[in-house]
């Protein structure tokens, strides 16, 4: 920098020469100097002025960003420290059919403690005994005092008790966003659908996992990251299953039965589109595994899969079945029914005795459900070829089917298949399955002749099974099973526009010690329709009913399962799009009367 002197001596000089003043020089000079540092003094308070407001500026800038980011975001409370393992919670819908929501996801909270940050824990621990009755004041106060650092409170809340949460007011309580399974149609197919529970949890989320039924079954389907989205779609129509569950509920009570289970099938798809077992229990609300007594007083008991039970007398078409496919028998055939039948030291007797004489046709057989005509034909087959076939079936297994319990419902099934098993598996008896795999059976016989595997997905397409028998001899098993319904055990089924095919079976109940317990049965009918074109078959199982209408009880499934099977038929008919077929009257003729005879 260059200093200009104050008194430069050539002005000096001149100024004295012209007899000028010289120290108005100086005085000029320094004006000029105090005007320039001014100047300088002034541009640099202007550029600290400048970068302070835009400091300021910047500032300003960056917290109005985070309180928009805060803003946009949802509330959340301070986290304890946990794990870096990620908790998926996110699990996909389940519908029916229609395209119901039979299962979701809803957003819910926990309740935890920092015990560390509590102002006042007795009062606080007060206060939540207060909101939930279930909780005790003082083991909670004990625990909010005895030096841990974090406690769970409540692992999910309603509104209204967050809310009065809210309001007692100590910041040691603390909220944990969190999703939970909802399944709004309560009890409505419970069995299928079982239940859900928390697994791996975290103050933030947890981990929704399958407890029991297909919810467990489908586990790693329906916790897949890449299909939460999409969601499961299955084969129960929620109409359907309404309908079914309030009239099988009906006819247990009516029945005086302790349980009951039905089943409705496509016969061409094997698609279940009705799955019921009674007693029945909220999947929102999931009660806990029994731990002592009978598995199957549970509600959790899902009798329709889990069930396992001599089916009795449904099993006699299967005899009879094969043996017109092997060409042993044809329709008219008559066969030895003298009674009672003596096989070694067995005796094999009709029900109540009855002798219906000593030889009557096949189709009679099925019709008035002669054990004796039964026994007869699955002699004329062989053990060896009667097991094969009740095998390939799927009667001697466990159901296959999309639920957890179905692996542990394998059939009982004598080890050495001897001429009297031959003889009572004919007739349902010494053996034992479900009624799904009864229900399979029947769709089998229904469709002509190839074999279903249920499903409880919904799809579109046929099942291509393999054929187990000939169109001929299915045809004409349909169409003895449908004089069961107009002449034989099952009149009761005979419902009106419906043309219903079936067979009655009714089998006591095996005691603990050995031998059978003649006042407790399982009754089941076991029922396709419409015969003349057969779309569905429907199973119905009583457990322990007693029909006291009457003089005296009756315990035959033609006065119990019948008519609750009936009542479905009725109530479903016109809800699947069947239209109802009215048969002309006889106006040249008279009708006969009778009283039905439903003895099995």
């Amino acid at each position: 920098m260059i200093r200009t002197p104050l008194r430069p001596l050539a002005r000096i000089l001149d100024a004295r020469a012209k007899g000028q003043n010289p120290d108005v020089i100086e005085r000029e000079n320094i004006a000029i100097r105090h005007e320039e540092m001014r100047d300088r003094a002034r541009a640099r308070a202007a550029l600290r002025l400048r970068v302070l407001g835009l400091s300021f500026f910047m500032a300003f800038i960056v917290i109005g960003a985070r309180m928009g980011t805060l803003a946009a975001t949802e509330p959340t409370e301070p986290r304890s420290s946990g794990g870096a393992t990620e908790i998926t919670a996110q699990r996909s819908d389940i519908l029916d059919r229609q395209g119901r929501i039979l299962a979701t996801n809803m957003l819910t909270y926990s309740l935890y403690a920092q015990p560390n940050d509590m102002v006042d824990p007795v009062h606080a621990a007060t206060e939540l005994a207060a909101i939930f009755p279930e909780l005790d004041p003082a083991a909670l106060e004990r625990r909010f005092t005895d030096g841990r650092s974090f406690l769970w409170v409540r692992k999910v809340l309603s509104p209204e008790q967050m809310q009065r949460v809210h309001e007692i007011g100590d910041p040691g309580l603390y909220f944990g966003p969190r999703e939970m399974r909802l399944y709004p149609n309560g009890t409505l197919a419970a069995h299928v659908l079982g239940g859900a529970a928390f697994g791996v949890e975290g103050v933030d989320s947890a981990e929704v996992i399958g407890t029991a039924g297909l919810e467990k079954e489908l586990d790693a389907r329906l916790r897949d990251p890449a299909q939460s989205s999409t969601p499961v779609t299955l084969s129960i129509d929620l109409t359907l299953q309404a309908n079914v569950e309030e009239v099988l509920a009906a006819g247990m009570r009516m029945m005086n039965a302790k349980g009951a289970a039905a089943i409705l099938m496509d016969v061409h798809t094997g698609e279940i589109l009705s799955l019921a077992s009674l007693p029945s229990f909220d999947p929102n609300d999931r009660p806990a595994n029994p731990t002592e007594g009978e598995p199957s007083d549970s509600p959790l008991f899902n009798r329709a899969v889990q069930g396992v039970y001599e089916l009795g007398s449904t099993f006699k078409i299967f005899a009879v079945a094969q043996a017109m496919d092997l060409g042993l028998v044809n329709t008219e055939t008559l066969v030895d029914t003298n009674a009672p039948m003596r096989w070694g030291k067995y005796k094999i007797s009709e029900w109540d005795n009855h002798n219906y004489g000593p030889t009557m046709s096949v189709t009679d057989i099925i019709a008035k459900s002669s054990n004796v005509g039964s026994a007869h034909i699955g002699l004329m087959i062989g053990g060896e070829r009667q097991r094969a076939f009740l095998g390939t079936l799927g009667l001697l297994s466990a159901p296959q089917i999309e639920l957890v319990e179905a692996a542990n419902a394998k059939a009982l099934v004598p080890n050495n298949w001897s001429d009297i098993v031959t003889i009572t598996a004919s007739y349902g008896h010494g053996i034992s399955s479900s009624p799904l795999n009864l229900a399979a059976a029947y769709a089998t016989i229904a469709n002509g002749g190839t074999k279903v595997t249920p499903t409880l997905l919904h799809s579109k397409t046929r099942q291509k099974g393999v054929r187990v028998l000939s169109e001929r001899v299915a045809l004409a098993c349909v169409a003895m099973l449908r004089r069961v319904v107009t002449e034989g055990t099952a009149t009761l089924a005979n419902v009106p526009g419906y043309a219903v095919a079936g067979k009655t079976g009714t089998a006591e109940k095996p005691r603990k010690g050995g031998g059978y317990d003649g006042d407790k049965v399982i009754n089941t009918f076991a029922s396709i329709f419409p015969a003349n074109d057969p779309k569905y078959v429907l199973i119905v199982t009583l457990d322990e009913p007693v029909e006291t209408s009457g003089p005296k009880p009756r315990r035959t499934a033609g006065w119990t399962a019948v008519p609750v099977a009936a009542e479905i038929i009725r109530r479903i008919g016109p809800l699947m799009g069947l239209r109802p077929q009215i048969e002309s009257a006889n106006l040249n003729g008279l009708t006969a009367v009778s009283a039905p005879d439903v003895n099995d």
